[in-house]
């Protein structure tokens, strides 16, 4: 015999409760807040930096030429050698010269004793004079002639001298400290002053860096006081193997005229060269700092983005909910962006996940480093 089946209050209610709990469940279907990265905005001591190409110049250059002519003698020194000035460089024939030397003394010498005669001649026709002895015009001849072996005596002299200049001239000595070329002529060979020159010299300590720098960015420095006279940025060198030079320069030239087809002025560095390792022609990568620090809010570059309205950042307010944030951005220091406007120190902003989120959304924000 079967009962009908009823249902118990305590069942009922167990039912109850699991269609509740079965409701609630259906009912949040909502997907949690996702979790991004965020950075405290914050204040750093920064030291601006720009980086240019530059090329590396010579304070001075010169080519050794001959001023007479002659077959060389000597080359009294190792090709690609440091030098010091006054060196003994190249030495040529030197006898014709010397002959010459000789012959003009011994001009100066006979006109010396015409002279000598003439005015013993002129002094015994002024004392005959006074007597009477002799016209006047015989003493006129007197004093031209004394007047005419003077004129004799002073070309003499000349010839003497530039006769000794260009035996000078058979000796070429170095006119400044430098590095020397190789020799374009050897021994035998016959040159003058028309001929190439014999060698050249360099000088390479301290030496130049030309810096071509954008005519915008030197018009904005020299409303802010820029001059040569005290530049207030100091430049240094990383060399080609990308290694930082080992001294810092010193900027002491800017141009007067702007490169029209690049739009740059060339500024110039000079820097300590005592190892020679800067060689004129080289280029070398020119990073120019500002010698004040000062304080700037920065944040790191992955929580800057950019779209047609310019540069923006995702900012999560105080309830966590994310906001766009325009930004004026200054110059790049190191993984950095520096904040000219549009945040304030303390705030978070996001760093990684940004791609997982957008504006006005909720999200779980994860302390960078934590």
């Amino acid at each position: 015999m079967k009962f009908p089946y009823t249902k118990t209050p305590a069942l009922i209610f167990a039912s109850t409760i699991l269609f509740g709990a079965q409701l609630a469940l259906a009912q949040d279907t909502s997907p949690p807040a996702p979790s991004v990265t965020v950075a405290t905005v914050q204040e750093q001591d920064i030291t601006p930096e720009l980086t240019f190409v530059g090329r590396v110049e010579a304070v001075d250059t010169v080519d050794l030429r001959a001023r007479v002519e002659g077959f060389l003698q000597e080359r009294l020194f190792k090709e690609g050698a440091n030098i010091k000035k006054g060196d003994l460089l190249f030495v040529l024939e030197k006898a014709p010269y010397q002959i010459a030397v000789e012959q003009a003394k011994a001009d100066l010498s006979g006109a010396q004793a015409t002279l000598k005669n003439a005015r013993s001649d002129l002094k015994r026709k002024k004392d005959l004079r006074k007597k009477k002895v002799v016209s006047e015009a015989s003493l006129d001849t007197s004093e031209a002639s004394e007047s005419s072996a003077l004129a004799a005596v002073l070309q003499a002299k000349a010839a003497l001298r530039r006769a000794e200049l260009d035996l000078s001239y058979t000796e070429i000595r170095s006119p400044l400290d430098g590095q020397i070329s190789r020799s374009r002529y050897s021994v035998g060979n016959l040159v003058n002053s028309s001929s190439e020159p014999l060698a050249t010299i360099t000088s390479l300590d301290p030496i130049y860096v030309t810096v071509p720098v954008s005519d915008k960015l030197i018009l904005e420095e020299r409303r802010k006081g820029l001059s040569s006279e005290e530049a207030p940025v100091i430049p240094s060198l990383v060399l080609s193997d990308g290694k930082p030079y080992e001294s810092d320069g010193e900027f002491d030239f800017i141009n007067t005229q702007v490169n029209q087809s690049t739009n740059s002025i060339i500024t110039r560095a000079v820097f300590p060269n005592p190892k020679h390792i800067l060689v004129p022609g080289q280029f070398v990568s020119v990073i120019v700092r500002d010698k004040q620090t000062r304080r700037e809010l920065v944040i790191p570059q992955a929580s800057v983005q950019k779209d047609q309205q310019g540069y923006f950042t995702l900012v999560v307010d105080r309830s966590n909910k994310v906001e766009i944030r325009r930004l004026q951005v200054g110059e790049q220091v190191d993984t950095n962006w520096v904040i000219k406007d549009g945040l304030l120190k303390g705030e978070r902003i996001i760093v990684q996940g940004i791609q997982k989120v957008k504006p006005d959304m909720v999200v779980n924000p994860v302390e960078e480093g934590a």
